[in-house]
């Protein structure tokens, strides 16, 4: 049984989430997330499930730990997170979406303490090798409360019986363990060449529910990069007047 944890959402594009717990309850968050913890707040960390699972953890590019704050006291006590760049944060209660979900591995946030956090390698040998945006899921496991980020706008589509969508691999949050999903190449000379989109998409089939992020990370970064300058001038080759 996950710990029943309290919360509230604070911000509108930069979004803090603040969790309240009552004595001995816990949240478990990626390294680095917390913002603020008042002071009966313990923090652990540890692997989150053994060495094995600190190893895979770090081969798919996450950290080695996971961190559990704890609330040591006997009153109520209040620890915060903070989205790690502009977006909207996702309540996601698995008791109601029958006890797993799926989820992009830089999407996780935190989780009430008893939800299994695990690295979900795809099935099919070509979605980890062709996703494009490093196509590796976590499941997220239990009957509690766990929060994802998405990035820009978020969009929830509940897909039906073969229902299919197609979206930019880097664009995929979260979905339903009942959806099925693919990796697909655009196809065509001109649409790998110059439609501007990468040259694969992911392919889910329902039912089940789907959440897409309409501003990916590393949109976001390429955008950044492509704005600063490719040279910056040093103080000997500046100009002087004669």
């Amino acid at each position: 049984m996950a710990d029943i944890i309290d919360y509230k959402i604070y911000g509108d594009d930069l979004q803090l989430i603040e969790i309240e717990l009552d004595p001995r309850e816990g949240v478990r968050a990626e390294v680095g997330a917390m913002t603020y913890m008042e002071g009966d707040i313990q923090m652990q960390t540890a692997t989150g499930g053994g060495i094995f699972q600190g190893f895979k953890r770090m081969l798919t590019g996450e950290s080695f730990f996971i961190s559990t704050f704890v609330n040591s006291g006997n009153r109520k006590a209040r620890v915060a997170f903070a989205a790690p760049y502009p977006g909207k944060i996702i309540p996601l209660d698995l008791g109601q979406l029958g006890g797993k979900f799926l989820c992009q591995k830089d999407s996780f946030l935190c989780a009430a303490n008893g939800i299994d956090i695990d690295v979900a390698f795809t099935k099919r040998l070509g979605a980890g090798f062709f996703g494009g945006e490093g196509f590796i899921l976590q499941k997220l496991q239990g009957d509690g409360l766990a929060f994802v980020h998405a990035g820009g706008t978020i969009v929830e589509k509940n897909l039906g019986v073969g229902e299919v969508l197609r979206a930019d691999t880097g664009c995929l949050v979260a979905f339903s363990p009942t959806v099925d999903y693919n990796i697909q190449f655009v196809g065509g000379f001109r649409n790998a060449l110059f439609g501007g989109e990468g040259l694969f998409l992911v392919k889910l089939t329902g039912p089940g529910k789907v959440y897409l992020q309409s501003l990916p990370l590393s949109k976001l970064a390429e955008r950044i990069m492509a704005a600063m300058p490719t040279a910056i001038p040093s103080s000997s080759s500046s100009f002087q007047l004669e």
